[in-house]
């Protein structure tokens, strides 16, 4: 058997990586969390800088996580990966480039091999967010944003 020096997102296609592999791709920065927002005749997202109920919202991560879909319903099934669930996702997460045939970015942690580098790149959304606790559902066009990268 050949081995390669390649890592396993170059070489291994997203519907066959394991389960170990599917979750180190996430970077951990808290953006497909996220309220989106869905324009009915256009069908563009709009990302809020209000995050969903379950995001511990210093370390970007669910608090939840293996019983996040019983806790929030419409939350994010990403694999199989859709189209649909696709264009919901930034443009900087590893799902939605690998899916692109793009690379990962320098600060991605499994690249940069430091997970602070997603901080550090301006990614996370840790500081930036505020709880759905606190926003009121008709105030969410109020908090719409504009990502950077």
């Amino acid at each position: 058997m050949q081995q390669t020096d390649s890592p396993f997102w170059k070489t291994t296609p997203l519907d066959q990586m394991s389960a170990q592999q599917w979750e180190s791709l996430c970077d951990g920065c808290g953006r497909c969390c996220l309220i989106k927002l869905e324009d009915e005749d256009t069908g563009e997202i709009a990302f809020t800088n209000v995050a969903c109920r379950l995001l511990d919202l210093r370390r970007c991560r669910c608090r939840h996580y293996p019983r996040r879909h019983e806790l929030v319903p419409d939350c994010l099934v990403l694999r199989p990966l859709r189209p649909a669930v696709l264009r919901s996702l930034p443009s900087s997460c590893a799902y939605r480039l690998l899916a692109e045939g793009r690379e990962l970015p320098w600060w991605h942690p499994l690249v940069s091999g430091d997970p602070a580098t997603v901080r550090e790149a301006g990614v996370s959304v840790a500081g930036g967010v505020v709880s759905e606790k606190f926003v009121h559902p008709d105030e969410l066009h109020e908090h719409v944003i504009d990502w950077v990268t």
